[in-house]
């Protein structure tokens, strides 16, 4: 089993279920062969400290991998990076501790939430994949945020052709960690 544990943007806010990126990761792997099921995880509006209280819940179900795609709502809110980055550090560690293999996917802020913030927190991806020796997407929405034709009117969901922009960038990272 495959858990996609996330917020909003993983739940696939605003689209149909079955075009969501864990979705998509699904069919894809009954395509390539690959016996996994997905779990789609996301809580829309989901901070890490949120995530964090759930991991036990995933850790029921005894997941073989679990991607972590989490901190939007954290910095969309402002909220400290260095408790950020201890709640991702918390996570990654009790879902490894639990027996599941962990792919983190980082994430961007827009730029008016000044300098200094947002490379912080870009760069707190980089260190808790890092400190914890997992694997990095670098950024979630990669080819897709800030693109008018792959987001939703609010600017910041993807769309269904974002969504699968986004299980594409998923599915490189993700596809080395599976077992046939």
């Amino acid at each position: 089993m495959i858990v996609a544990l996330g917020d909003s943007l993983t739940a696939g806010l605003g689209v149909p279920a079955e075009d969501a990126y864990p979705a998509l990761l699904q069919a894809r792997l009954v395509r390539e062969g690959f016996h996994y099921r997905v779990v789609n995880a996301g809580v829309s509006g989901d901070t890490t400290a949120g995530a964090l209280r759930r991991v036990d819940w995933v850790l029921r179900a005894h997941p073989a991998v679990v991607i972590v795609a989490l901190g939007a709502n954290d910095g969309l809110r402002g909220l400290p990076v260095g408790a950020m980055r201890d709640n991702l550090v918390a996570i990654v560690t009790r879902l490894r501790e639990g027996g599941a293999r962990v792919l983190l996917a980082g994430m961007r802020l827009p730029p008016n939430y000044g300098a200094a913030y947002t490379r912080q927190f870009a760069d707190a991806f980089t260190a808790v994949a890092r400190r914890t020796s997992v694997p990095l997407v670098p950024f979630l929405l990669e080819g897709v945020g800030g693109r008018t034709g792959l987001n939703q009117p609010d600017g910041i969901h993807p769309n269904a052709a974002g969504q699968r922009v986004v299980a594409d960038t998923v599915w490189r990272a993700l596809r080395p960690m599976l077992q046939q």
